[in-house]
C-alpha cells in the first residue's frame, strides 16, 4: 500500500495496524477455544466439552461486542457446537 502523506492518514496508519494485531489475537483465540471444544467432543468427554463450550461462547460473544467478528457469526458458532454437545449427550444417554 502507498504510504500515507497526511498526518492523519499517519494516525490512521499506526491505528489500524494495532487494530488488526488485536483482531488477529481474538480471531485466534476463538479458533483455539472452537478446538477444544471438538477435541473433548470426539474424545466423548461431556464434562471438558461443556467447561470449553463456555470459554469458546465467551470468546465469541466478547469479539462480537467489539466488532472483531459479525455477530451472527458468533452466533452460528455457538449453535454448531452446542448442537456437537447435544449429539454427545444423547448418545451417552
Amino acid at each position: 500500500p502507498a504510504m500515507p502523506n497526511t498526518a492523519s492518514a499517519k494516525k490512521r496508519l499506526r491505528q489500524n495496524v494495532h487494530k488488526r494485531e488485536r483482531n488477529r489475537v481474538a480471531k485466534s483465540q476463538i479458533k483455539t477455544e472452537v478446538r477444544k471444544v471438538l477435541a473433548a467432543v470426539d474424545a466423548g468427554d461431556l464434562e471438558a466439552a461443556r467447561d470449553a463450550f463456555r470459554a469458546a461462547a465467551k470468546r465469541a460473544d466478547r469479539a462480537a461486542t467489539h466488532k472483531v467478528i459479525h455477530p451472527n457469526r458468533a452466533a452460528r458458532l455457538k449453535s454448531r457446537l452446542s448442537a456437537r454437545i447435544k449429539t454427545l449427550l444423547q448418545a451417552a444417554s
